[in-house]
């Protein structure tokens, strides 16, 4: 394998490009019109343009990627996450073509993604489950019938997809026909598919996923687990590892589970199998993704490994070169994703030109993204701007670190999630470890960062007044930095 194409854009493509280059890989981009100019276009060895800014005329157009290939003489296709990456359509054609996909087979994308059919192979090796339906059902009356014996609160969810579409929570009977025709309605808009489920809605959730490997050599392993209970609109936006509420018994019971689930469908590649857990710490399967996940760099800190290198390794046929009782967990790691999003308008996108853009630097700090100064964040695509990610020798570290990122991170023409992050961290319910998915919707509304808000203005009022007296033209001196960092850690004490 000489050459790869990764048939994604923005951070994901970059941080693809840096592993293969430093496995001695040559890389090809590809790229639509409004990517012409972007990072990753600019990194890789070669790049193919392949259409429209549209995502449906470019980035999601198989026959243009594997003809990239083609002219490139790439040998093998990295999906990344999104777009092409769990259609299990794709991986077929990737596979007709002469070219390795690096990923699973499309006969366990298929089956994975299909809530319901992942389901059904779970099942085979007894992986604890939801009480709710193990089939499709359409139609109404049966539905409610079904709900009734599970029992309200429900929860409706679309067979076929996730993200929160097609999702609904049915708190009483009397409302049960219009959620249901609501969460159908959705489901068919967003997936092509209508057919929903019935599961018991867990009231008080934490939300936990193990990675897991596979060769093809038939070795499974999993890489311990990562909470991602931060969720606005049913969408991670704060991740860590571990979990602060597993034990060491309920990490190896998960793990185990983890890795049957991989087996039920002899899974090959980097993968996630995800679970809900209870305010009993019961735990029980919801779905596992077939690629790799947004979060996976705080397992990568936690353990050591390079996700996208082991991807390539077990696509080029090689074993895994470590068992299970080889690995461990190494401190803690934090990711923090930072959206081109307006927290205090419902967290909708905020499009625009990044007139002011710097990273965050220093010991356990690490930034995954795919933007500089001057380039605007396209309307067409997921408003992620990076990935901000934390370590530390423990879980207090990395919160500490991640609040002095945050600080450091300067991004100005575009609102930004980096406010909400600040405030999540500092919570005391998410310092304490005491909280679950509906964080955002206990704790955040549009005042949680006026403080914020008013105290930048402050520290502003403080530099222009010191600068002032000093006649220096308002440039932030040595003297005045060091007084307003004073003044920030008394207050702090308060």
């Amino acid at each position: 394998m000489n050459k790869i194409l990764v048939a994604n854009r923005g951070e994901i493509a970059l941080r693809i490009m840096r592993s293969a280059r430093e496995m001695g890989i040559k890389t090809v981009a590809v790229y639509s019109e409004a990517d012409r100019e972007s990072l990753h276009v600019r990194y890789a060895d070669e790049a193919v343009f392949i259409g429209p800014s549209p995502s449906s005329q470019s980035y999601l157009l198989g026959d243009k990627i594997i003809e990239a290939c083609k002219i490139t003489a790439a040998e093998a296709i990295h999906p990344g996450y999104g777009f092409l990456s769990e259609n299990a359509a794709f991986a077929r054609s990737v596979k007709a073509s002469g070219l390795i996909l690096i990923g699973p087979t499309p006969k366990a994308m298929e089956i994975m993604g299909n809530k319901l059919s992942a389901k059904a192979a779970a099942l085979k090796y007894n992986i604890p489950m939801v009480p709710g339906t193990e089939e499709a059902i359409t139609d109404v009356a049966e539905a409610k019938r079904r709900a009734m014996e599970v029992g309200f609160p429900i929860l409706i969810k679309a067979a076929a997809g996730g993200g929160g579409k097609g999702m609904r929570i049915v708190n009483q009977a009397a409302d049960f026909e219009e959620q249901m025709q609501l969460a159908v309605s959705e489901a068919t808009s967003a997936f092509g598919d209508g057919s929903v489920f019935i599961e018991r809605y867990v009231s008080s959730p934490r939300h936990i996923e193990i990675q897991v490997l596979g060769d093809t050599h038939g070795n499974i392993v999993h890489l311990f687990e990562r909470e991602c209970s931060i969720q606005r609109r049913h969408q991670k936006v704060i991740e860590e590892a571990p979990s602060s509420i597993l034990t060491d018994e309920l990490r190896q019971k998960m793990g185990a589970c983890a890795v049957d689930v991989a087996r039920s469908v002899d899974y090959v590649g980097a993968g996630t199998v995800e679970f809900i857990l209870d305010e009993n710490r019961d735990f029980f399967f919801l779905e596992m993704n077939t690629r790799l996940q947004v979060e996976h760099p705080v397992t990568e800190m936690i353990t050591g490994l390079d996700l996208v290198k082991e991807q390539i390794k077990i696509a080029r046929g090689e074993k895994l070169s470590y068992q299970q009782n080889d690995l461990t967990i190494n401190g803690h790691a934090l990711e923090l994703r930072v959206y081109a999003e307006d927290p205090d308008n419902n967290f909708l996108p905020d499009i625009g030109t990044l007139q002011t853009y710097n990273i965050p630097k220093g010991n356990g700090v690490r930034v995954d993204d795919g933007f500089e100064k001057g380039m605007e964040i396209p309307i067409y695509y997921d408003p992620m701007i990076a990935k901000l990610i934390t370590y530390g020798k423990n879980r207090e570290e990395a919160m500490d670190r991640m609040v002095r990122a945050i600080d450091e991170y300067d991004i100005t023409g575009i609102k930004t999630t980096l406010g909400f992050g600040k405030f999540v961290i500092q919570h005391a319910a998410f310092r304490s470890g005491n909280f679950d998915t509906h964080f955002v919707g206990k704790y955040f509304n549009s005042d949680s960062l006026k403080a914020d808000v008013e105290e930048e203005a402050l520290i502003a009022a403080m530099i222009a007044a010191i600068n002032f007296k000093k006649r220096d033209n308002l440039r932030i001196t040595q003297e005045s930095k060091s007084a307003i960092s004073n003044w920030k850690r008394n207050r702090a004490k308060f």
